[in-house]
């Protein structure tokens, strides 16, 4: 049970305490929201039904634009209903709950991109022997490992401040629950758990971010003795997924690896990595993917067959 002190539940003061800038971002982050639940949804459905795209590398992809859509449903919704609210309030269990599975789901991501890039890496430095390596039962377990460390990494972030004391205040300077905003209310001395929070926190990005420049590294170096349409191809394919790692891992870099203080700039900076990153994620994997845009005309065209067929 947390040790709640005084404090049952906390106020956000969210986005702005402007009635008509926040009549404005109701609008605009429940559109962008939809967009995120039907881009990467239409994703998930593309691959699990285009046989064309049973590679290990968009079975990845599928995982991912998931856990896209409930990383940003951990904030989003809550963010659009206090748009509209004059109290926004959220309980004492629910924070935590929130705070929970935000950085479950964004532990995944983080996992999933290392697993992602290790993919490329074995299609390019070993493809003779590619797919023996990452079959159907590998890439099962990879996905599996991944959630069940995402997991871990959360419980560990929660136990840290699980059993601290709220006597008050009970106002977050955000628009959603995490860790280091909660140590800041706690009415005890939280600076060593503040430490054992940013450097699990952190070092979870940070080795996650060197695998990346390892494998990407060593791609490219290794690419130099291909042919010059053999280094597009895998370049444009690399492309995709190295311009997800920069937006996913700039913005968490900027509010984890640096000193625990108070910044202004933190809301704007969350809203990038929970609204536009998993936003821009299947624009930037279908635009730049000609399989992917082709596997998801044959499905519409498909659909609407079979719709006229069923009214025939």
């Amino acid at each position: 049970m947390v040790q709640s002190g005084n404090v049952t539940e906390f106020i956000f003061l969210g986005l702005s305490p402007n009635p008509e800038i926040q009549r404005v971002c109701f609008v605009l982050f429940l559109f962008l929201y939809m967009a995120i639940i039907l881009g990467n949804s239409l994703i998930v459905l593309t691959v699990s039904f285009s046989k064309s795209l049973g590679s290990p590398m968009y079975f990845f992809l599928s995982h991912l634009s998931f856990v896209e859509i409930c990383y940003s449903s951990t904030t989003s919704p809550k963010l659009i209903v206090d748009l509209l609210s004059e109290r926004k309030s959220i309980s004492l269990e629910g924070c935590i709950t929130q705070t929970f599975f935000f950085h479950v789901f964004g532990a995944i991501e983080m996992f999933l991109l290392t697993i992602m890039a290790y993919d490329r890496y074995l299609a390019i430095y070993r493809p003779l022997h590619y797919v023996t390596i990452m079959n159907r039962r590998i890439c099962a377990i990879l996905v599996g490992m991944a959630w069940l460390g995402g997991f871990l990494h959360s419980i560990a972030q929660i136990v840290f401040v699980f059993h601290l004391p709220f006597c008050g205040p009970n106002v977050i300077d955000h628009y959603f629950c995490d860790v280091l905003p909660l140590l800041e209310l706690a009415c005890t001395d939280t600076f060593f758990i503040g430490l054992l929070i940013v450097a699990n926190g952190g070092s979870l990005s940070m080795v996650s971010f060197i695998i990346l420049l390892i494998s990407y590294s060593v791609i490219l170096f290794h690419l130099r003795g291909h042919s010059k349409e053999e280094r597009r191809k895998a370049l444009s394919t690399c492309a995709s997924h190295v311009i997800v790692v920069i937006l996913f891992f700039g913005p968490c870099a900027i509010i984890y690896l640096r000193p625990s203080t108070t910044n202004s700039m933190d809301k704007m900076v969350a809203i990038f990595y929970t609204v536009i990153t998993p936003l821009l994620n299947p624009f930037i994997y279908s635009l730049r993917n000609a399989e992917v845009k082709n596997s998801m005309r044959k499905l519409w065209f498909r659909a609407m067959n079979q719709g006229e067929t069923g009214r025939g």
